[in-house]
This record gives C-alpha cells, sequence and structure tokens, in this order.
C-alpha cells in the first residue's frame, strides 16, 4: 500500500505533466477513504516552487451537467480564499467543508453577504500549479462519461493541474454498455431486419446477433478507451489492506467500553466473515457493525448473562445477512418465512439429508457463513428483520431471547464448555474449583476434543500464572499431553487451527507454555488428517464402477482440491478404473486432466501415485490386441504422462521411496 501511495506522490512531485492518473477500484472498497487519509495529508504537507499544496476534492456522484463541476471547482476555491473561513477551519479542526455549509455560502456570496469585505484576489484564479485535483465516482454521474473526461482534459491538458480520478472501470464498463439500452435495442432490431438478418438461419442465438450489432454500431467503449489513453498516463489498481481498514473501522466504537472489546477480541471472525461475503464493500460492513452496535447494546443490557458464543454468531449473522441483502445477493424475501432457528434448521436437515434443493440457498448461506464455526443457535430473526426493514422488532426480540435464554442453560453445560464459551471471571468463585476439576477428569480420560484441549490448555496455563489454581504447569502438560493421545482415538482432523485458535486470544505471558502443546497437537492433528484422507478416499473410490453417479458427485465436491489418489492403492484404483465403462474410463480421464490443471499445486503429493498408476496401465496393456478399451487406457495413461511433465521432482521422491524399501528388506 505504501508503495502505492508513493507512487501517486511521484506524479504530484513531478515538474511537468500532462496526463492525470486513475485509481481503480471496486465500490465500497475504500478508496474514498485512502484519498482522505492516505494521500490528501501528504498533498497538503507538500510545497512546489515554494507554494503549499492545495487538494480540491469532488464527488462526481449525482452530477447532471457539466456546468455542476465548474460550481463545484468554484465554490471550494473561493472558499478557501476567504480568511475568515480558514481562521474558523483551522481553529476548530475542521479538514472538510459539510455540502449544505458550501451551499450557503455560496448563497451568501451571492447576495452580497461578506464577513470582512475583503475583495476577491483575482491572481488566484490563475495560479494553478499549487493545485491538485481530485475527481471520485466517475462512474456515478449522470453526465456522458466521454463528456466528463473531455471536460477534465482542459485542466490537464492545457493548464497541467495535477488530476486524479477515482472510479470503479467495471462499473463503468457495465454503463457505457447498458444505456439507453431499449433504443439501442431497437435499432439495432431495425437494421438487422433491414438487411435480412434477422430471420435469417444461423447457429448464433438472436440475442447475441441483437448484442453484437449494438456493440458494432453504439461502441461507446472504445470511444473511452480513446479519450482515457489520450488523458490517462498511469492507472493505479487499489486492492485495500483489509485489516488495517477494518482496524480504522472499529475505531468508531472505542467511547463504547464494552463493545470495543468484544469486537476487538473477535475481529478475526469480523475478517473471515467479511471475506466469505465475497465482496469488497466495506460500505456495507461499516453499516452492519453500526446495526450490530444497537443489536449487542440492547442484548447485553436485556440479559447481561447472555452465553458469549451466542453473541459471536450474533456478530457473524449480523454481517452475513447485511451483506446478502445490501450486496445485491439475494432478494430480501429469502427469509421472510423463516420465523425461528428451528424452522432454519429443519430447512438444513431438508436439504441435507433429502436432497431438497428448493432450499438451496439456504444451505449455501450456511455452508459459507458457518463453515468451522459451530453454533447450535444459528439464526436470529429479529436481526434479521431489523437489517432487512430497518425495525428493530421488540416482540420478536423478546420472543427469540427468551428461547435462547431456556434452550441454553449455562448451569446445565460441562464444566469445560463454560470456560470455552463464557469470560471466566463471570463463574462465580464458589463453582470454579468444581469446573477446573471436571475439566481437568475430562481432559484425563480424552473425552474432549483435540482442538477443545488445546484451547484449554491455554486457560488452564493462564490461570496457574495468575495463581487461580494451584498446579504445576511441568504436571498440567503431562495431563494435557496424554490426553491428547487418548483423544486422538476419537478426535476429527481440524482444518482451520488458527481461526480457532484465535477464538481464545492467546496471551503473550504463556506462548512459551504452548510451543510444546501446539508442536504435539499439530503432529496429531496432521495423522488425523492422513486417516481422514484415507477414510475419504475409500468412501469415494469404492463407487468405481457400481456407482458412477455418486463417484462423480463425491469427486467433483470434495477431492478436486485434495491429493486423494496418494491415499488409496494404486492396483485397487487400476482394477476399479479397468473394470468401468468405456464411457466412463473418458470421463475420469477428463476429470484428471482439468483438475491438474486447476489445482497443480493442491494435488501434488499424490503425483507419486499417478505415476505407479501410469506404469500399472502401461504393464497390463503392453502386447495387448487393440480393442475401444486398450486404446481407451492407452490415451488414459498418455494423459497421466501429460499431468506429470508439470511435475519436475516426482523421480527424485520415488527414487528415495524405492532406495527406504530396498533396505527395508534387506
Amino acid at each position: 500500500m505504501e508503495d502505492l501511495v508513493e507512487s501517486i506522490l511521484d506524479y504530484v512531485r513531478a515538474d511537468y505533466t500532462d496526463y492525470a492518473i486513475m485509481i481503480n477500484g471496486e465500490w465500497g472498497s475504500g478508496k474514498t477513504y485512502f484519498w482522505n487519509n492516505k494521500i490528501k495529508p501528504q498533498i497538503e504537507t507538500m510545497q512546489v516552487n515554494g507554494k503549499k499544496l492545495t487538494a480540491i476534492y469532488m464527488s462526481l456522484y449525482g452530477i447532471s451537467n457539466l456546468e455542476d463541476i465548474s460550481k463545484k471547482i468554484f465554490i471550494e476555491t473561493t472558499q478557501l480564499m476567504d480568511k475568515n473561513l480558514k481562521k474558523f477551519m483551522g481553529s476548530n479542526g475542521v479538514r472538510n467543508i459539510p455540502e449544505y455549509a458550501k451551499t450557503g455560502l455560496d448563497m451568501a456570496n451571492f447576495f452580497g453577504v461578506t464577513q470582512n469585505g475583503d475583495k476577491v484576489d483575482y491572481a488566484q484564479f490563475f495560479t494553478t500549479d499549487d493545485k491538485v485535483l481530485c475527481f471520485d465516482d466517475l462512474e456515478r454521474a449522470n453526465v456522458d462519461v466521454i463528456d466528463i473526461l473531455g471536460y477534465i482534459n482542459n485542466f490537464v491538458e492545457h493548464d497541467h493541474i495535477k488530476t486524479i480520478i477515482i472510479c470503479n472501470e467495471k462499473e463503468l464498463s457495465t454503463k457505457l454498455k447498458n444505456s439507453n439500452l431499449e433504443l439501442k435495442t431497437f435499432i439495432a432490431t431495425y437494421l438487422l431486419d433491414k438487411e435480412n438478418k434477422l430471420t435469417m438461419k444461423t447457429d448464433k442465438p438472436m440475442v447475441e446477433r441483437i448484442r453484437d450489432t449494438i456493440e458494432y454500431v453504439f461502441d461507446k467503449a472504445n470511444d473511452y478507451e480513446r479519450i482515457k489513453e489520450k488523458l490517462i498516463g498511469e492507472t493505479f489498481e487499489y486492492a485495500p489492506e483489509f485489516n488495517y481498514i477494518i482496524n480504522g473501522i472499529l475505531m468508531r466504537y472505542e467511547n463504547y467500553k464494552d463493545l470495543i472489546r468484544f469486537l476487538r477480541e473477535n475481529t478475526n471472525l469480523i475478517v473471515s466473515t467479511f471475506n466469505k461475503s465475497g465482496t469488497r464493500n466495506l460500505r456495507i460492513l461499516k453499516h452492519s457493525l453500526n446495526d450490530f452496535k444497537k443489536i449487542f447494546d440492547m442484548v447485553t443490557k436485556a440479559y447481561p448473562n447472555i452465553n458469549h458464543k451466542i453473541l459471536q454468531t450474533m456478530l457473524i449473522f449480523t454481517i452475513a445477512i447485511s451483506f446478502e441483502i445490501k450486496a445485491g445477493k439475494i432478494t430480501k424475501d429469502k427469509f421472510v418465512n423463516i420465523n425461528s432457528n428451528e424452522e432454519y434448521k429443519a430447512i438444513l436437515v431438508s436439504s441435507r439429508v433429502f436432497m431438497d434443493n428448493r432450499q438451496f440457498y439456504i444451505k449455501e448461506f450456511d455452508n459459507n457463513y458457518y463453515y468451522n464455526f459451530k453454533a447450535e443457535y444459528r439464526f436470529f430473526k429479529f436481526i434479521e428483520k431489523y437489517v432487512r426493514t430497518r425495525i428493530f422488532d421488540m416482540k420478536v426480540f423478546k420472543e427469540n431471547m427468551e428461547v435462547i435464554k431456556n434452550t441454553i442453560d449455562i448451569a446445565q453445560l460441562p464444566g469445560y464448555k463454560r470456560l470455552l464459551t463464557e469470560e471466566y471471571w463471570k463463574i462465580p468463585d464458589d463453582q470454579f474449583s468444581d469446573i477446573i476439576d471436571q475439566t481437568l477428569e475430562d481432559v484425563k480420560n480424552g473425552k474432549i476434543e483435540l482442538i477443545q484441549i488445546v484451547k484449554l490448555f491455554a486457560y488452564f496455563a493462564y490461570f496457574i500464572k495468575k495463581e487461580l489454581i494451584r498446579y504445576d504447569m511441568k504436571t498440567i502438560k503431562s495431563v494435557f499431553f496424554n490426553g491428547m493421545n487418548i483423544s486422538s482415538l476419537t478426535s476429527k482432523y481440524c482444518e482451520n487451527v488458527d481461526e480457532e485458535l484465535m477464538q481464545i486470544g492467546i496471551e503473550k505471558e504463556i506462548e512459551g507454555e504452548m510451543e510444546d502443546i501446539l508442536t504435539h497437537f499439530n503432529e496429531i492433528n496432521l495423522k488425523l488428517k492422513e486417516k481422514m484422507y484415507q477414510e475419504k478416499a475409500e468412501g469415494v473410490f469404492k463407487n468405481i464402477p457400481m456407482k458412477m453417479e455418486v463417484f462423480y458427485d463425491m469427486f467433483d465436491k470434495e477431492c478436486m482440491d485434495i491429493p486423494i489418489f496418494k491415499y488409496y492403492d494404486v492396483f485397487q484404483m487400476f482394477q476399479r478404473i479397468s473394470c468401468a465403462s468405456n464411457e466412463d474410463i473418458v470421463t475420469i480421464k477428463e476429470k484428471l486432466v482439468d483438475r491438474a490443471k486447476r489445482f497443480p499445486k493442491e494435488i501434488e503429493d499424490e503425483m507419486f501415485n499417478i505415476k505407479k498408476l501410469k506404469q500399472i496401465i502401461d504393464d497390463y496393456i503392453e502386447e495387448k490386441l487393440p480393442s475401444i478399451k486398450i486404446v481407451l487406457l492407452q490415451d488414459f495413461s498418455n494423459s497421466l504422462a501429460n499431468i506429470l511433465k508439470n511435475y519436475t521432482k516426482i523421480e527424485v521422491k520415488q527414487d528415495k521411496e524405492e532406495l527406504l524399501i530396498e533396505d527395508n528388506e534387506e
């Protein structure tokens, strides 16, 4: 990001330029924030030829004619000349003049009302080397983009004013293509009819013929490219540092002690949910966090002992539902008929167990936003309604919260879950010792999931450091090591280790104590991963050749980006493939080729087995008379050879493994 800032400032520092620069980025990604907080402050500290630079910012959003742009520039420059105004802004720490204030000042000047009687310094109007113009929201103007760029070109080419244009070129391209679309379609249809091409038999669909004619006749995109080539010297792609910007967004809640503590503790959930939204729209994130402030205030005020996990889930749900609705991904009605968490879960069961595609969206929503986040209560009607309608329904809120209160009874939770799901200081002193003993017993017997044991050790190490429990650190480590070994027999592989551990926020004072536990966990977790893949491989490949539809479905959904061939016996694999139909042999081959192109790095570890499979196929077809199946298997082998060409280390790895086998045999 600093390189981008410096490149823009180099343009501003240059002695002579006859071009503008463009900052391109998606809507809501923080481009204006970047200008206001990174670029403008630095420009206004710079001097050129002894003159301090002035940055003049104009949003083109809603501009309906070129005169409006001129008025905006005039208002900005004349106000900056007013000494009293400058003095007022300086003493009050005001950096930008509100739009309503600009209107008032403009009208005051129009009616001859002045504050100090100063005459306008006309020399200021002829000074251009101390100005930097910034035009934002180019794609949102109601004026033809070509006309605006031509207008801006006057400042750049003739006056040599440093000019920065901020826009979203993707939306700009769409706007150029879709402007006056009905009229364009009518004219294109008329022209096709005149040329007798409307009813002509062709492989090209009618919609495509009309679209091609529109692009040929009304190719404004080419006009844009021509003037852009003349006007824009450099285009910088704005790729925001989301963690930095999100941290800036959270700063607005610094005055809300409990809220900011909760948000800081769960920054990883905010970032993760934001990334899962598939957008880069920080504006929606700001709105969703503002909505969550009200939700947090209402919930913690009415239910001060609310389960911490529930608050985390509410945070995820608020951000997720905001993006789904406000980013235009879905219609607002998708969740209207879901009235409770029970109904939401029932829909998930229906879609997953009975393959009910009528609720496909709900399943995808849940898989996306709650992936690797286990929570029984995942749907909050009062939040959905608040985001969708802007009405905070107190009746629905109370109904939802009472259900949560009655179904999630903290007193009934196992001790270790209380440590993991609520702040330890909320546990009464007379219960704390029993919870510690109960948790330690469950750890000893391996009754707790492996990753949860790691989290619990962090708490125990912290409690020992704070002298809240009287145990020796070495003894506790030994108990947890043994408990992890027992737990590994029933635990599942944990894929999102970093995200899981970030939920507990490991203190610096116990980082050293965590190293051995984490090392042991990673060793066990790697073995669990191998076990999981072996089970998955068995489950997938056993469907060849009798249940090919099941195989294709599982392979496409679960195995495209994992080295699944590493975990299955190669001879059995060959037997299954060779017994498949000719059509299936071709399909499997095509899937392997496509997969290797899309995920070469991810499947690299299986290449040793792929090479063995190729050798087995070659040995099988050697000296056999040609038949359709033999030809197809030869083609299969050739495709495997092409895949293997991209992996130069396979030979070395194979040699090492073969030497190891020979040594063991001896």
